[in-house]
C-alpha cells in the first residue's frame, strides 16, 4: 500500500518511527516532511495529507501533530478525508473498516512508539466493509458535506456581493 506520513514539528520524531515502520511491513510510505523540529504550523502538514490522499497518490496517510487534536480538526476540513485520531486498536482498525477512514492522527506527545506502531498497523490492515448499513452511513456523510460545503460558498457569495 502507498502511504503518506506528515507531521507539524511536535510530530517529527514519531514521523521517523512509523516511516521505518511501514516499510518493513512491505509498504511505500511517503515522507511529506517536516525534516527537522523547527516549528511548523500543522494544518499545513494536514493539507499535504489531504492533497496526496484527495489525489490518490496514495492510498492512506498517517498525520501526526503534538496532540493528534489540532492536525485531525484540520483534516476534517477537506471534502473526501475522513481523518480519525485514535489511542487504541479497536478505533485504528474500526475507524477504516466501518466509516472509510482515509487519515489516521496520532499525538506525538501523548502516545509512544510501541503503541504508534500497534495503531498504524491495525489502520493499513484494515478493509473497508462494503456492509449495506455501512455504506449508507457513509453516503449521509457526503451528504452533509456536499450541503455544507455549498453553504460555504452562498455564504461566500453573499460577502462579495455585499462588499463586506
Amino acid at each position: 500500500m502507498q502511504i503518506a506520513v506528515a507531521p507539524d514539528h511536535a510530530g517529527f520524531s514519531l514521523k521517523q518511527t512509523v516511516l521505518t515502520f511501514l516499510r518493513r511491513l512491505g509498504h511505500t510510505a511517503d515522507d511529506l516532511g517536516t525534516y527537522d523540529t523547527k516549528p511548523v504550523d500543522y494544518p499545513d502538514s494536514a493539507q499535504a495529507v489531504a492533497d496526496a490522499v484527495l489525489s490518490q497518490r496514495v492510498e492512506r496517510a498517517v498525520l501526526i501533530c503534538g496532540s493528534g487534536v489540532g492536525a485531525s480538526v484540520a483534516a476534517n476540513k477537506f471534502r473526501g478525508i475522513r481523518a480519525g485520531l485514535c489511542h487504541d486498536t479497536y478505533s485504528a482498525h474500526q475507524g477504516v473498516e466501518h466509516d472509510h477512514m482515509n487519515v489516521l492522527v496520532l499525538g506525538g506527545r501523548v502516545i509512544a512508539e510501541a503503541l504508534a506502531h500497534e495503531l498504524v498497523g491495525a489502520f493499513v490492515n484494515a478493509v473497508l466493509s462494503q456492509e449495506e448499513r455501512h455504506l449508507r452511513r457513509l453516503a449521509k456523510i457526503a451528504a452533509i458535506e456536499a450541503k455544507c460545503g455549498m453553504k460555504a460558498l452562498n455564504d461566500q457569495s453573499k460577502t462579495a456581493t455585499s462588499g463586506t
